[in-house]
């Protein structure tokens, strides 16, 4: 295959075994959530949370011969998930986290009620457990179809991170490709240490939108992760590969010695 980052031809089992990155240039392709759960935290620490929500059509929603309900469960076999949002208790190198993830192939991981929901229920069990919040975002914005219920989402889990602030839960959000629009504009930006991905699209509106609306010229790379962490939006930038030693060394700095521990 043809790398999209380096233009390269490399073998589609290297990028495999190297967790979907380029083994020339470091391009990272976007993975689902089951994926990124399996190459992040310790093996067989996670414990699924919240799989009962179930996402309804509010508005009859209908795009040609396909509702909603239908296009629900296209992504549901797709992604072998529930919802846009897999959430859950893990660990990392021992240490009992709140872990959320986002997946690309449901919907573009885009956010309608139920991962709203999911978001606040995450945060409510990090305070309750004491624990740190780690969220990886991946997102095309708010569902469309649900309308101004997932525009509404954006309040709700802004509300939820003001909560795990009160109660002073450390939030690490981890920005992969891409994250934008009421994601972005929401609970993905209000995390305490922010993240971002080699690579990773991070904007809340499209390029060519902002130049036509604003009738200028951006700058090169921009919306790129590394563009965002040179104007100090990101905190850091880290590799796949880096990840599960970058996020352990965060949770130890960020989490007292008699605050959720290690796992038996």
């Amino acid at each position: 295959m043809k790398c999209d980052g380096c233009h390269q031809t490399v073998y589609c089992a290297d990028i495999e075994e190297n967790m979907q990155v380029c083994t020339v240039c470091g391009h990272h392709y976007r993975i689902g959530a089951w994926k990124r759960l399996a190459i992040t935290v310790d093996a067989d620490s996670f414990v699924e949370t919240h799989k009962a929500l179930q996402t309804c059509d509010p508005l009859s929603f209908t795009v040609g011969e396909e509702d909603y309900t239908a296009r629900i469960a296209r992504a549901q076999e797709r992604s072998q998930l529930k919802e846009a949002l897999l959430t859950g208790f893990a660990a990392v190198d021992g240490r009992k986290i709140v872990l959320g993830i986002m997946d690309p192939d449901f919907i573009m991981g885009s956010m309608g009620s139920v991962v709203g929901e999911k978001f606040c229920r995450m945060a409510d069990d990090a305070i309750a457990e004491q624990c740190p919040l780690v969220v990886f975002a991946a997102s095309g914005g708010a569902r469309m179809q649900e309308g101004i219920l997932a525009l509404m989402q954006m309040a709700k889990t802004a509300d939820a991170v003001r909560k795990l602030n009160e109660a002073r839960i450390p939030y690490i959000s981890v920005l992969t490709d891409p994250t934008t629009g009421g994601v972005l504009a929401s609970f993905a930006s209000l995390g305490d240490i922010i993240i971002a991905e080699p690579g990773a699209y991070i904007g809340f509106a499209g390029k060519r939108l902002i130049m036509g609306a604003l009738k200028v010229k951006l700058p090169e790379g921009f919306q790129s992760a590394e563009y965002q962490f040179q104007n100090g939006f990101v905190d850091a930038i880290v590799t796949r590969r880096e990840m599960p030693e970058f996020l352990s060394r965060l949770v130890h700095y960020l989490t007292p010695a008699n605050r959720c521990g290690r796992l038996p």
